[in-house]
């Protein structure tokens, strides 16, 4: 009689256990593709914002050092790559 308590507990206990992990799955399975997606989202968000920053601090420094349009436009298109590269660095997901 106590084996067979013990193997309906037993069997029962491992029924929860996998019914459990079932019901997780799905649930990590969201998680999982959210959390990806709002990182994308926030890595992209900073990159764009990075740029921006970047090409005015970028064409502002380059126009004082090439005293013209040329070294504004060289200055504002480095500075925007590298923000955009600096940026999307800093965003740790």
């Amino acid at each position: 009689m106590r084996r067979l308590m013990a193997s309906v507990l037993a069997s029962s206990m491992l029924v929860g256990a996998l019914a459990e992990s079932a019901q997780a799955q799905p649930q990590r399975y969201y998680y999982h593709h959210h959390h990806r997606y709002a990182c994308h989202r926030a890595k992209a968000r900073a990159g764009g914002q990075g740029a921006v920053l970047g090409a005015v601090s970028g064409g502002l420094l380059g126009g004082a050092i090439g005293h013209g349009v040329v070294g504004g436009l060289v200055g504002a298109g480095a500075g925007a790559l590298a923000g955009h590269a600096i940026a999307r660095s800093t965003v740790h997901c």
